[in-house]
């Protein structure tokens, strides 16, 4: 079965990305990315599927894949069990470490740790039991703190000699095998048209599906449907606007594909719990003020 790929959100004032999700989830499936991840597990067990590679997983399961390296976590139960945070997840790009290796050459050791993560490397559960608080703290940081705390954890994975290669050398990790697969065309014809009219039903006709068959095919590899995913990546780049630029609400509406301004507040508010309005004011308290700059200076 070919993986299906993660779009991995990282905003434009952040250089990594790090959160925690229930399981089941959308992306709790056999799925792949460009970008690094470090996954701990926080709760249950099953079994761990990386590449070729398939192995026991407990509590503080702690692995870092690199790129387009597929990989999946399936808890004792399956689908049938709900577990409440389960994974922990920090996930970043090789520009993104390249870049503080050339700040501090100090860091020197961490790009030679992500190079031997083309097959996997599994930790010792007790370094994920540790590894866990720093990253569920990192998902609330903002600013220095952020980057301290992921130095932080960098560094125990640097220091770690007990490491484990998880898919076997021969294994090829080969993107566009994958990407040839029907989904994974057409969630990045999605990506790369969103800010445009995207009906369903031409991009099923695209995929040389019949509506229903699409809506079935696309609900079985997303966990939700086309209108739902299309919005849930509009609203992620309309939060990255209002925090990142001084667009207005109406014109950051539109910019990102809706086409009237009270069905964006209306879906904003459902998944963010609050107007857009709102949501950058609150953003905004974790700016400086004007008259801390001016003491400051």
């Amino acid at each position: 079965m070919n993986p299906d790929l993660e779009l991995v959100h990282t905003r434009q004032d952040e250089s990594f990305r790090a959160w925690v999700h229930d399981y089941p989830h959308t992306v709790a499936k056999w799925h792949f990315h460009p970008e690094y991840e470090i996954h701990v597990i926080r709760e249950s067990s099953g079994k761990c599927f990386v590449g070729d590679y398939i192995g026991d997983f407990a509590r503080g399961n702690l692995v870092l894949t690199g790129p387009n390296l597929p990989h999946n976590w399936v808890s004792d139960g399956g689908h049938e069990v709900a577990v409440p945070s389960r994974d922990l997840v920090l996930q970043f790009s090789r520009e993104a470490v390249q870049r503080m290796v050339s700040a501090f050459a100090e860091l020197g050791p961490v790009l030679a740790l992500i190079d031997e993560a083309s097959r996997g490397i599994q930790f010792p559960d007790r370094l994920g039991l540790a590894v866990a608080p720093l990253i569920e703290a990192l998902c609330d940081a903002h600013g220095a703190r952020r980057v301290a705390l992921l130095m932080t954890i960098l560094d125990e994975l640097t220091h770690c000699a007990d490491r484990k290669m998880l898919a076997g050398p021969s294994y090829d990790v080969n993107a566009q095998r994958y990407m040839s697969s029907t989904i994974n065309q057409v969630l990045s014809y999605i990506r790369q048209n969103l800010a445009g009219n995207l009906r369903e039903i031409d991009v099923a006709e695209l995929s040389g599906m019949s509506i229903s068959t699409f809506t079935r095919f696309f609900k079985r590899h997303t966990g939700c449907t086309f209108v739902q995913y299309q919005n849930r990546l509009r609203l992620n780049e309309a939060c990255e606007l209002l925090m990142c630029t001084s667009l207005g609400v109406t014109d950051i509406c539109y910019r990102v594909g809706f086409n009237n301004v009270s069905n964006f507040n209306r879906q904003f508010l459902a998944q963010k719990g609050m107007p857009p309005s709102k949501f950058r004011a609150l953003h905004r308290l974790n700016e400086p003020s004007a008259h801390a700059q001016k003491e400051a200076a």
